[in-house]
């Protein structure tokens, strides 16, 4: 069995920069396990598999997997796929489609250069204390904003909300592989569990994600979906109403600009962010 696919890289302006992604055509008659060795595989932050394809009315049903798990929910994939829909799969390049994902469907527009998708409305959990990471990191107690929580936040992919002080705290972030995995398996509410640690600076803002996969420290280059849960954080804690740039992906030589754009109103929250892709290759997978 042959699949069709393609690879971008995801939030960035230039080729080899931003976040990987491999999306694969004609996936439907995979099985998850099937999609799952295939991410593995390949070894992207994440891996799409586009199952079902309308083309009269520009939607598609995708899956998602890192090289250890099926994500209900990620920013990079859906910007990437968006973009080989978009430009390499559906004709006169729409400027809008919809993507079905586990946890509903994504309205995905785009503008000029720019793919924005709207996530779903944030859940807000447990809040952590700044002593908790003493135990599993370099951070010291001056190191942390004292503005807002540290607080585990879901768009459909929960990650751990971090604030730092100063950028050199963010630059010269160590954690313990082993001690980070037991606090979070102990803290996290799903099996997707990741730290996004952050600095604001005026309007300027720069992140790093790291989790636990597959008995590795792993750091993004560019996480959409953690990207989203920052985003509603701000709104709730911030202000009610911006746009911004969030830079990540810069202590790993993968540079990355994610787009915010967002508003609370009435609590409802309004979380959209945005992004560059770049075509890099395409060819055929022997499934």
């Amino acid at each position: 069995m042959s699949l069709p696919f393609y690879i971008v890289d995801v939030f960035t302006d230039k080729k080899y920069a931003g976040n990987q992604l491999a999306v694969f055509l004609d996936a439907g008659n995979l099985s998850s396990e099937e999609m799952q060795k295939i991410a593995r595989e390949i070894n992207f932050a994440e891996s799409t598999f586009i199952t079902k394809l309308d083309a009269e009315n520009n939607t598609a049903e995708i899956k998602i997997f890192t090289p250890e798990q099926e994500m209900q929910f990620a920013g990079h994939p859906i910007i990437g796929t968006s973009w080989i829909l978009m430009n390499k799969v559906f004709e006169n390049s729409p400027e809008k489609i919809k993507l079905n994902v586990p946890i509903g469907p994504i309205a995905i527009h785009k503008t000029e250069d720019l793919i924005w998708l709207k996530a779903a409305q944030p859940k807000f959990w447990d809040i952590f204390s700044k002593e908790d990471f003493s135990v599993f990191s370099n951070l010291k107690k001056e190191d942390f904003e004292n503005q807002f929580p540290i607080q585990e936040v879901s768009t459909g992919s929960a990650f751990i909300m971090v604030g730092l002080s100063n950028k050199r705290a963010l630059e010269n972030l160590v954690l313990d592989k082993d001690k980070t995995d037991q606090w979070l398996k102990r803290n996290c509410k799903t099996t997707h569990r990741g730290l996004y640690f952050y600095y604001l600076e005026d309007s300027k803002l720069f992140s790093r994600m790291l989790c636990v996969e597959n008995n590795q420290l792993v750091e993004d280059a560019a996480t959409g979906s953690a990207s989203t849960c920052l985003q509603a954080f701000l709104l709730k804690y911030h202000k009610p109403e911006f746009e911004m740039i969030n830079y990540q992906g810069d202590y790993i030589g993968r540079p990355s600009q994610i787009y915010f754009k967002g508003k609370l109103d009435d609590n409802q929250f309004d979380v959209q962010i945005g992004g560059k892709a770049q075509f890099v290759a395409k060819g055929e997978w022997e499934a």
